[in-house]
């Protein structure tokens, strides 16, 4: 296993795939030193839910908080990534095995990291976080809740409401993870969205770092 930090983000490419009904990525060389500028610039116009990217409240929460105010301490600090068999979904019966504890940020590594992100077709049978799994997490409280493709929320199902279970409980929403190079266990994460004013969401990087036994400890007598 690598002992630095990975990279578990997805990198936003000109037509990558987004979610059918959101605006697609457009990345324009406005200036290009190659055609003669003084410098380059680039133009990138995409939905804030497109990539690697995090949900605010604000997203399915009527008055709900922006992606601004989030704490650094959602997204920053240690995480446990937990490998998911079921091919369909995440469910309770394979949650209920992990003894998850109140505060934890949990990155769900599943089938749509080796399959998904192949393509720039929008796959429609992602792995997704059930509505009974989601308000069983949100009932233990857990800090953040991190998933390998454009939502938590299966595309044929009613996404409120599995959002809504996460955000109205205080959990942060992770979506768009590459977990293809990494194991279950447990890391340092780093995950930091852009600080959009009242942003209903905003595309982020992501980086984790495997915990050694000696990282835990020394962290653990500080």
């Amino acid at each position: 296993m690598a002992v630095g930090w990975i990279d578990i983000t997805v990198p936003l490419r000109d037509g990558m795939v987004h979610w059918p009904d959101n605006p697609p990525v457009r990345i324009t060389r406005r200036l290009d030193m190659e055609r003669g500028d003084d410098c380059t610039v680039t133009e990138l116009a995409l939905g804030v839910h497109t990539g690697t990217h995090m949900d605010a409240p604000a997203h399915f929460l009527a008055g709900g908080r922006g992606i601004e105010t989030m704490p650094a301490a959602a997204t920053i600090g240690p995480a446990r990534v937990i490998e998911i068999r079921d091919p369909e979904s995440i469910t309770l019966h394979e949650l209920r095995a992990q003894r998850i504890r109140r505060g934890e940020r949990l990155l769900f590594k599943t089938r749509n990291s080796s399959r998904c992100w192949k393509t720039d077709r929008f796959v429609t049978d992602f792995v997704y976080l059930d509505e009974a799994a989601a308000r069983w997490l949100a009932a233990r409280r857990v800090r953040t809740v991190g998933i390998d493709y454009l939502s938590v929320a299966g595309f044929h199902r009613d996404p409120a409401v599995t959002h809504r279970a996460l955000l109205n409980a205080g959990v942060w929403i992770i979506e768009g993870l590459d977990l293809s190079k990494v194991r279950a266990g447990s890391y340092d994460l780093i995950c930091l969205p852009l600080k959009i004013a009242q942003g209903d969401g905003a595309p982020a990087r992501a980086f984790i770092k495997p915990r050694t036994r000696q990282t835990r400890q020394t962290k653990q007598t500080r």
